[in-house]
């Protein structure tokens, strides 16, 4: 009976065969496990198809256990491990410029980018036979990248699962600062992409966005500002200021020269030319008078700095001596009263 072959070519010699060389052969059969346990061997390619192939009896580039592939094959380069009943395990290196693709039958392959390394299992089931990347899915109890240990937990890496962000857009993260409790703010945050746009390319200050420290702001609240296209200064200046339930709130503030130029009715705001408060009825600024001395007294200033207008269906009244300045109108519409006393 004629010797026969193992499946990773190491010669299997029957009872009477070899006489005188059985020591040769059974030296080399040696030789060619070292080369499936420990062997090493460089494989260059030159173009876009190689054969890894495994000869029975011989030392062979296939049987090694670690294959570093090396070279310029100008494109994806296709690896067919030979034969295709090889059933084995293989560490690969792939140190070319292009991708490597591990193949042995019409099963699955195995590509391997340019620079990565893999270990893969061919399981050698003739025509039909496949390749499996026994690196996928790794079960990992503790990872260190670079000698550092990750400590995150899989929810929380979770986190980042299906997002679509350029490298660009996670870059503006780069050198962030923020403490844990700051980033803690996000914590359960539910907001749609939708919203989130909304600060697609903000440039606020720090200064500017802590306005929004504390803030408890309702939906509708925060809608007021929505579609604005005004004067954003303007508009900022012109908030109300609430300081307390009980206490006071902050008025806008400005000279004569410096009212608003299209005012709606029912503006207000204290006039520093004036030193009184005054607001917009929708034709004129009229001043807002109060009470002193527990309502029994009402009070008005003696001299009139700005041209007024009584409106038809208003009449005035003022307590004298009176000066009007220079250049200043008082107009009393016709069938109205301007009482000085």
């Amino acid at each position: 009976m004629p010797s026969t072959f193992s499946n990773t070519g190491l010669e299997l010699m029957a009872d009477g065969e070899n006489s005188g060389s059985w020591g040769q052969i059974t030296n080399e059969n040696w030789e060619l496990i070292e080369e499936l346990a420990t062997g090493v061997v460089s494989v260059a390619l030159t173009s876009s198809t190689y054969t890894l192939t495994n000869t029975d009896g011989a030392t062979s580039e296939g049987r090694h256990a670690m294959i570093e592939f090396t070279g310029t094959p100008g494109a994806t380069c296709t690896v067919t491990v030979d034969p295709n009943d090889l059933q084995k395990i293989y560490w690969v290196i792939n140190n070319t410029n292009q991708t490597v693709t591990i193949t042995q039958g019409a099963g699955s392959n195995v590509s391997i980018v340019a620079g990565s390394k893999k270990i893969v299992y061919t399981d050698g089931n003739g025509a039909g036979a496949a390749v499996t990347d026994v690196t996928d899915a790794l079960d990992v109890a503790s990872l260190r990248i670079a000698g550092v240990a990750v400590t995150s937990t899989a929810a929380e890496l979770n986190l980042l699962d299906g997002v679509t962000a350029t490298t660009a857009e996670l870059n503006l993260l780069d050198g962030v600062t923020a403490t844990t409790a700051e980033l803690n703010l996000l914590d359960g945050v539910t907001a749609t992409t939708a919203e989130l746009n909304i600060m697609d390319g903000v440039t606020a200050t720090t200064a500017e966005l802590n306005i929004l420290d504390g803030v408890t702001a309702t939906t509708a609240e925060l809608n007021y500002v929505d579609g604005v296209t005004s004067n954003v200064q303007t508009q900022l200046n012109a908030r109300v200021t609430k300081t307390s339930s009980t206490g006071s709130a902050v008025m806008p503030s400005g000279n004569t020269a410096q009212r608003d130029g299209a005012p709606s009715a029912g503006y207000l705001r204290f006039n520093s030319t004036l030193g009184s408060f005054e607001g917009y009825d929708g034709t004129d600024w009229g001043g807002i008078g109060g009470a002193q001395a527990g309502g029994a007294i009402v009070t008005n200033k003696d001299i009139a700095s700005a041209s007024y207008t009584i409106a038809s269906g208003e009449n005035g009244l003022s307590v004298g001596p009176l000066t009007i300045n220079s250049g200043v109108t008082i107009t009393v519409s016709s069938g109205q009263r301007w009482l000085v006393l």
